[in-house]
C-alpha cells in the first residue's frame, strides 16, 4: 500500500497495490494489519455506496460532530470523481484550507478523512459509484453542512462554469462562518 502525506495533516492518499492477470485484478483496499504498522488506526463500522448518473453531480460537503465525528477512507468504484477534504477543527493552523484529489476506477486511490474534516465530492463520469467506510454511523442530529460554493473556502471544483447537479438539502446549506464549532458537542 503506497500512502501519500496531503497538505493538510492527517489527510492521506492511499493507493493498494493491484495484482493483475489475463482474468482482472485483485486489490486489497483496507487492511487493519498493514495500516496499523504505518500508524493509521481506525474503526469502521459503516460502509456505504453511493451511485451519481450524471457528470457534475456534487455531494456535500458535510460532517458529523463529536461524539459521532466520523473518519471516512473513500474510493471510486467505477468512474472518476473530485474528492474535497476541507480542514475544520478549531484551532488548526489549516483551518479552512482544503485538499482535492482525483479519485478514479483506473487510478484506484482512496483519500483517508480524519474526523475534523468536510468533505464531498463532484463526479466527473456518468454512473460513478463511491465507496466509503466510517467509523461511526450515521448521526442525523450530527450532520452538518457547508454550501459547496463557500467564497471564504474557494473551493475549484473544475465545473469550469457549468452548474453543479445538488439535492436540495445540498443547495440549502449554510456557510462555513455560521457552522457550529467542532468543538461543541450537541446534545
Amino acid at each position: 500500500m503506497q500512502i501519500e502525506k496531503t497538505a493538510l495533516e492527517g489527510v492521506l492518499i492511499l493507493t493498494p497495490a493491484r495484482h493483475g492477470d489475463n482474468r482482472g485484478f485483485f486489490s486489497e483496499s483496507w487492511n487493519r494489519e498493514t495500516l496499523a504498522a504505518q500508524g493509521i488506526t481506525l474503526d469502521f463500522v459503516q460502509d456505504n455506496h453511493s451511485l451519481s448518473a450524471t457528470p457534475g453531480t456534487l455531494r456535500g460537503l458535510h460532517c458529523q460532530l463529536p461524539p459521532r465525528a466520523q473518519a471516512k477512507l473513500v474510493r471510486c468504484g467505477r468512474g472518476r470523481l473530485y474528492d474535497v477534504a476541507v480542514d475544520i477543527r478549531p484551532g488548526s493552523a489549516t483551518f479552512g484550507q482544503w485538499v482535492g484529489v482525483e479519485l478514479s476506477f483506473e487510478n484506484g486511490r482512496q483519500l483517508l478523512i480524519p474526523e475534523g474534516f468536510l468533505h464531498g465530492f463532484v463526479t466527473r463520469d456518468p454512473d460513478t459509484e463511491i465507496l466509503y467506510k466510517c467509523t461511526d454511523t450515521y448521526a442525523p442530529a450530527h450532520e452538518r453542512g457547508v454550501r459547496w460554493d463557500d467564497p471564504e473556502l474557494g473551493i475549484d471544483w473544475g465545473l469550469e462554469g457549468r452548474a453543479p447537479v445538488l439535492s436540495a438539502r445540498d443547495a440549502a446549506a449554510g456557510w462555513l462562518a455560521d457552522l457550529e464549532s467542532f468543538a461543541e458537542r450537541p446534545a
